[in-house]
């Protein structure tokens, strides 16, 4: 049986394109969540004027890949330490959060980031939100698979390629050999 991860960690198509890549991971959906504002778009999200944070939705297969797994990628590749910010992106749509699924899932964040706050691995505590899951927003039809769609853009080039070369570093073991999600 699949489930069903929801984070948020900056830009989606930086955490898109680190997850993607993932064996066990099937499917990575950017879009919105957390927000009061109904049906959402990516103009208004930007303004942080509807309260909502740009977040991916990763289906995934547990007996491949744990949610703990999905966690310790999420905590490597994003500073879970700066509030409403991730490097040059700033406000509240941008926020480091979790939405969890299920009570296993909440249980299993807290001692994620109990023991990355333990670790000192960020040297400040770790501010990533963890909230029960909300509403999801898929984002439009552009932001899915940016990354791979417009791999020369600038800002693909200069903020998502070090995140991506770092994970594909970090991760090497856990990488996909196929594009079939093995």
């Amino acid at each position: 049986m699949r489930e069903l991860a929801t984070l948020g960690g900056g830009c989606f198509w930086c955490l898109e394109a680190v997850f993607e890549q993932l064996r066990g991971v099937d499917s990575v959906t950017s879009g919105y969540a957390g927000g009061a504002t109904p049906n959402p778009d990516y103009k208004s999200v930007c303004t942080g004027a509807t309260g909502h944070a740009e977040v991916v939705q990763i289906q995934f297969d547990p007996a491949q890949i744990s949610f703990r797994e999905l966690l310790d990628v999420f905590f490597a590749t994003h500073d879970p330490t700066t509030l409403n910010r991730q490097g040059a992106d700033t406000g509240t749509q941008y926020r480091s959060v979790i939405y969890f699924h299920s009570p296993e899932q909440k249980a299993t964040a807290e001692q994620a980031i109990k023991e990355w706050n333990e670790n000192g691995a960020w040297g400040k505590p770790i501010v990533t939100e963890l909230t029960a899951y909300p509403e999801f927003h898929r984002a439009e039809e552009y932001h899915q698979g940016y990354f791979r769609s417009n791999p020369a853009a600038g800002y693909c080039m200069a903020v998502i390629n070090p995140k991506v070369s770092k994970f594909r570093k970090l991760f090497a073991d856990r990488l996909k050999t196929s594009g079939r999600g093995d």
